[in-house]
């Protein structure tokens, strides 16, 4: 994916994975019917077992994504992904499509910077032919010249309109600025350049790297028990090789202190801001998520919104958002305003960053943010396709299968001062980088 504002906010959701259980009763109950479930070939999915509507949910991930593109080959997994369901077998894409339309079944991919994930969507009456719909896309993609074209042109029509959209331009040319000469620079997208170059074998090359059973996540939600769906497993995953060849790419912590300027005839002034953040396995991570709550991530309630919006109307939102990758973590803070208050806006977010190292949040902000994030956690995803997404972000995270049942505690255990010394942590004597994208000052 690019590396826009709203990516990036993705990531963050999908990473710590703030969000809910809710079939058949509510998420505690549900948690304890997590399966682990191992296929004779050794696959392994975890799964909820739901039967109250006759739908399968199947998310996975695969261990590594576009961060392994090749150099001058940036947006191969991408264009990969956006191909595999362009043509399976002896399908052709048009042949392809018609039968997931006829099944009424949806088999989608998509490629972040970490993992390349994919995704079925089925009834029960047509799942064993859902199955080889997916198993045929994963195993025998025809990357066929036309269907290659015609996914080239959309990705490539997302990457112009993403030249012209200051937020785009925010961030990519923040990313190449934290991350120099490593993978997370490169934007997952590719460039025109990079994307117009790609040829099918370059698509057959990168799935070939991509698609191993080795980190294979999965996670399946709906009307399938485990003594069905284990050999489904090796239907879709087990002619997969076992270990690939890739390098792992290396740890890297932002690079900032510095202040980019972009010029852009567009109305508003884009600012995005950045320090090094947490990875999702840090045990400070809880009380970070729980501080970046308070100080942008509430939205209405937080100290961006309040001192941005609310005193001053220099924007109609400014928030932050703690980011965790697979290699490094970032905490950003964002807002859109007029051209002649971006200098203002930006010192009142600088502040409030000052304010969050040197003073923290008090007892009362603290209470009223632990009991928003433990009392909305069971309403925010409701709907099988949700769950088996947070199954897969569980995993991949290392969060454990035990992690619904334990999460809203580990938010209640966080502290006035386990927030102040992870405050400390991230934001004292920080240096940010700053990037601005707007009009030329006048």
């Amino acid at each position: 994916m690019f590396h826009s504002l709203e990516f990036l906010k993705r990531q963050a959701r999908i990473a710590f994975v703030g969000s809910a259980l809710l079939i058949a009763g509510g998420w505690p109950a549900l948690a304890t019917t997590i399966q682990r479930v191992t296929s004779p070939g050794g696959v392994e999915a975890w799964l909820v077992e739901d039967q109250t509507l006759p739908i399968i949910a199947v998310n996975f991930a695969f261990a590594n994504g576009s961060a392994q593109d090749p150099a001058g080959k940036e947006g191969a997994a991408s264009l990969m992904a956006a191909s595999l369901n362009e043509g399976a077998g002896d399908l052709d894409s048009a042949a392809y499509q018609a039968r997931m339309e006829e099944l009424a079944i949806s088999v989608s991919f998509d490629a972040g910077s970490d993992q390349t994930y994919g995704s079925l969507r089925t009834l029960t009456g047509t799942r064993d032919e859902a199955f080889e719909m997916l198993r045929l896309a994963v195993n025998e993609p025809r990357f066929d010249t036309d269907a290659v074209e015609r996914m080239r042109a959309q990705l490539l029509a997302s990457l112009k309109q993403a030249e012209e959209d200051p937020d785009a331009v925010a961030s990519r040319s923040f990313m190449e600025a934290a991350f120099p000469g490593h993978p997370y620079a490169r934007p997952g997208d590719g460039t025109l350049e990079s994307m117009t170059a790609l040829t099918p074998e370059d698509l057959k090359a990168q799935r070939e790297k991509l698609f191993v059973r080795e980190g294979l996540v999965i996670g399946v939600v709906g009307a399938i028990d485990a003594k069905t769906l284990a050999p489904l497993l090796d239907t879709v995953f087990g002619a997969l090789p076992e270990k690939g060849s890739l390098p792992q790419v290396a740890d890297v912590t932002a690079k900032t202190g510095e202040r980019i300027a972009r010029t852009m005839d567009v109305p508003q002034t884009t600012i995005l801001i950045g320090v090094p953040g947490l990875k999702r396995d840090d045990k400070d991570f809880q009380a970070a998520f729980v501080m970046d709550h308070i100080l942008g991530g509430g939205s209405f309630t937080s100290w961006l919104y309040e001192e941005v919006r609310e005193k001053r109307g220099l924007s109609y939102g400014a928030g932050s958002s703690l980011v965790p990758y697979a290699r490094t973590g970032l905490l950003f803070a964002s807002a859109a305003t007029r051209a002649d208050r971006a200098g203002e806006t930006l010192d009142i977010i600088l502040a409030q960053f000052r304010r969050m190292a040197e003073e923290g949040p008090t007892e009362e902000e603290l209470a009223k943010a632990k009991a928003f994030l433990t009392g909305s956690y069971a309403l925010r995803f409701d709907t099988s396709s949700k769950i088996a997404r947070q199954l897969v972000a569980l995993k991949t995270s290392g969060l454990g299968i035990d992690y619904f049942d334990r999460r809203n505690a580990e938010i209640e255990a966080v502290t006035l001062d386990d927030v102040k010394r992870v405050a400390k942590r991230l934001l004292e004597n920080s240096a940010p980088l700053v990037v601005t994208v707007g009009p030329a000052a006048s």
